[in-house]
């Protein structure tokens, strides 16, 4: 009997770099146009609004390539500990750990006969693998990525910061802080869209919801710089 392979593409293979990569734009974009809007409502001139939103952009991007490397990392670090853990199981105990494996599969619904059968076949073809899916729960599509994640962060929130940056560069002074608003909306529920199409989800909530949260951080950030009145030089 042939049996004809049939792959599907799943995505939560995407997992990591579209977490780290939305994160990343929606962060540049949110925080540096927030940070914008507050320092152009206390009355700051176009020159300090470009030097702060360069500055915004240079420290966040610095700052959550750090973050997510230290985050990922210590989600790694964790992985490698079990894995390690685990190996020294399967080496001391391979009978308790064959028994184990073998009533994870009767938990999922197989009979006790086809259960075993199952985790001899996978243990004699990788133990250490078929014990750190199913019994920990660690799979390759979603096992923690330090470097990726950390570049994927810092180029995204340099891409989501540099629109405003944009934004400031080609408006006249009188209208930077609503082009810079304009931007940052668009930016928001165009990033909502493209994160909502990758991941195979309603493109229209996605959009929203981005877009919502986005609009009270700018709205409160103008508050705020609004308190303060500055002169510009």
């Amino acid at each position: 009997m042939s049996f004809s392979y049939h792959p599907e593409p799943h995505v939560i293979q995407r997992s990591g770099w579209l977490r780290a990569s939305v994160l990343g734009a929606n962060d540049g974009i949110i925080s540096v146009t927030s940070l914008i809007m507050g320092m152009a409502a206390s009355g700051a001139s176009s020159q300090t609004l470009l030097i702060t939103c360069i500055a915004g952009l240079i420290s966040g991007a610095t700052s959550m390539a750090a973050g997510e490397y230290i985050s990922v990392k210590s989600q790694e670090d964790i992985e490698k500990s079990d894995l390690r853990f685990e190996a020294r199981e399967l080496e001391k105990n391979p009978q308790a750990e064959l028994k184990e494996l073998t009533e994870i599969y009767i938990s999922r619904g197989l009979t006790p006969e086809l259960a075993h059968e199952v985790a001899k076949q996978l243990t004699q073809h990788d133990a250490l693998g078929a014990h750190a899916r199913d019994e920990i729960g660690i799979h390759k599509n979603t096992a923690a990525n330090p470097v990726q994640a950390a570049l994927s962060s810092a180029a995204s929130f340099s891409c989501g910061a540099a629109l405003p940056m944009l934004a400031i560069l080609l408006s006249p002074n009188t209208w930077i802080a609503r082009s810079v608003l304009i931007t940052g909306i668009i930016s928001l529920a165009l990033l909502g869209t493209l994160s909502s199409y990758f991941a195979k989800t309603s493109m229209l909530k996605g959009s929203l919801r981005i877009t919502l949260w986005g609009i009270l951080a700018m709205a409160f950030s103008s508050w705020v710089g609004s308190l303060f009145h500055v002169t510009p030089i």
